[in-house]
């Protein structure tokens, strides 16, 4: 493996480029913090919005978990991507992974550090993220026998979704030190399930462009299998979307809203069905994105952009 001799801030501005582009990723998840805050004061009818600061804190800090995460990738990895996948940036030697342990301790300094100066309340939730992915690089200390058993592989991986949208959500209600609003354990559901929904979009491929050793749905179950089976997560996701939108107090604008995503995005699988193709498959993966970001700003979002209008 030949080493980047590049400074280190040069290097790891090309290593976020491949692996966590901030301006594509950092937008998003900015939208996601601000329809989580905006769920949990809309459903517990709390009048306006959380402070700027408050909520600029909490969502760089989201940006930090999802980067933290990318980063324990890249070690829970290591062995397969030197195996099976040399043009990644740790096995041609374009950041090494001291490096990035470096860069994740720093990261979660500063998580820790700005929270317990502006929202102390928030380092509990913080705490419980931190220790959990940090279990996930270690593979729960069961690596093979999470590995035999994909499902649950994905599963427990995926938990560590709603984690972060307690946080997210926290920064309403913990800060204000109150219950939690009636329908957050719906709105959780709906960002587990929609892990879910992302993780095995982005695995169905059609058969030509399988890969060794790039583990997919579409390869472990068959690719129409895993196509009806992402199919269904979003109908499970949609239940649960409704329900959280009724507890807010929007069920039959919410119902039409999600239920046209439904439609718009269930077409790619029904195409991916039918012909197979690689454009199809890729659809697939797009359609979880906009599914998404979809349901998030159906359920916080909009609403509460609506209420500042005064629609």
């Amino acid at each position: 493996m030949s080493v980047d001799r590049r400074p280190l801030a040069r290097r790891l501005l090309v290593y976020q480029a491949e692996r966590f582009p901030l301006l594509q990723h950092g937008p998003l998840i900015a939208v996601f913090t601000f329809s989580a805050v905006s769920y949990s004061r809309v459903c517990r009818g709390a009048s306006g919005f959380v402070p700027a600061g408050r909520y600029i804190l909490g969502a760089v800090t989201s940006i930090f978990f999802f980067l933290l995460l990318r980063i324990f990738d890249e070690f829970k990895d290591a062995g397969e991507d030197a195996r099976y996948r040399p043009y990644r940036p740790v096995p041609r030697g374009l950041v090494t992974l001291p490096e990035l342990r470096n860069l994740g301790l720093i990261l979660a300094l500063l998580i820790f550090g700005a929270n317990a100066l502006l929202m102390p309340r928030m380092l509990p939730a913080i705490a419980v993220v931190l220790l959990y992915m940090a279990l996930m690089t270690k593979e729960f200390f069961v690596r093979d026998r999470l590995k035999r058993h994909p499902l649950v592989y994905m599963i427990s991986h995926m938990a560590v979704m709603p984690m972060i949208d307690f946080y997210t959500t926290g920064l309403d209600w913990i800060v204000a030190d109150v219950s939690p609003p009636s329908g957050l354990k719906f709105f959780l559901a709906v960002t587990f399930l929609n892990g879910i929904v992302i993780e095995i979009g982005r695995k169905i491929r059609a058969p030509q462009d399988e890969e060794e050793g790039v583990e997919t749905y579409s390869a472990l179950y068959g690719m129409k299998r895993a196509a009806l089976a992402w199919g269904l997560l979003l109908v499970v996701t949609w239940g649960s979307a409704v329900m959280a939108s009724d507890i807010a107090g929007y069920g039959g604008i919410g119902i039409g809203a999600l239920s046209a995503i439904l439609v718009v995005c269930c077409m790619p699988a029904i195409l991916f069905l039918r012909t197979g193709s690689s454009r199809h498959a890729k659809l697939i993966e797009t359609a979880s994105g906009i599914w998404t970001v979809g349901m998030y700003l159906t359920l916080g979002g909009v609403p509460m952009i609506a209420r500042w209008i005064g629609v």
